[in-house]
């Protein structure tokens, strides 16, 4: 027996988040009754489960790495119909949703899975993943706001967490610069916010890299599946990764 929330997050409905927010909102019935309660155990097995009419079915987990290029939406519906992410996935038959968002106008590393339970964790602030930008911003932050984007900057919504920043390049005439800033958190244009903070807007933003995950050998558009000796080392680094801030609290 299982919680509910889980069993539909396994079978690829949406994050777990999402899936206690569908059964709050009466979505979800088990053996034909709805059910509003959070953390219910099911048996997957012989229960019969559905979403909005939809009956579940446990899907093989998947996992795959996108070049996520600008002018895309990161979602899998857009009300609009704009292009999104999913669009991209050619052949891909599981029912796979993004792993965290990056905005429309910011290009790079975007994870793509039905993996519920793995997704909501890589995308909580908790587990600490690394998540390494570069950005091209308007004129050249000097050491002081590299240090401030690196050890918090208040935004409307609070302080952020501690990270890393630096320079990597400026260009000739100092109209603006490179620089590389990695973050743990994934609120709304984040990065954005915080160049905006410092005096040093965003000209053009990227997601390089996401724990120990790189765009290599991808252009944008392109994607590829995750090794399981990769999703393992994921795995594994998210426990890691719990069990040193356990540690520090």
């Amino acid at each position: 027996m299982e919680r509910l929330q889980k069993v539909l997050a396994h079978a690829g409905v949406a994050s777990r988040r999402h899936c206690e927010e569908l059964i709050a909102q009466g979505h979800v019935q088990v053996n034909g009754q709805v059910v509003r309660e959070q953390g219910m155990k099911v048996d997957p097995a012989t229960d019969r489960i559905t979403v909005k009419g939809r009956e579940i079915a446990l899907e093989e987990h998947v996992y795959y790495l996108l070049y996520k290029p600008t002018g895309v939406i990161t979602s899998v519906t857009d009300p609009r119909g704009r292009r999104v992410v999913t669009d991209l996935l050619t052949g891909v038959k599981e029912r796979v949703y993004p792993v965290g968002r990056l905005d429309y106008d910011t290009s790079g590393l975007l994870l793509l899975t039905n993996d519920g339970d793995l997704a909501n964790k890589l995308a909580h602030p908790s587990y600490e993943i690394d998540k390494v930008y570069r950005a091209w911003v308007k004129g050249v932050p000097s050491q002081e706001k590299l240090k401030k984007l690196a050890t918090g900057i208040r935004l409307e919504d609070g302080m952020t967490s501690p990270g890393a920043s630096r320079l990597v390049k400026a260009e000739p005439g100092n109209a603006k610069a490179l620089i590389e800033l990695t973050i743990h958190e994934g609120r709304n244009r984040q990065v954005r916010r915080m160049c905006d903070a410092i005096g040093h807007p965003v000209l053009t933003l990227e997601r390089i890299r996401l724990g120990f995950l790189t765009l290599e050998g991808l252009r944008p558009g392109q994607y590829r599946p995750l090794s399981r000796q990769e999703v393992d080392k994921l795995r594994q680094g998210l426990i890691q990764n719990r069990r040193s801030r356990g540690a520090k609290l």
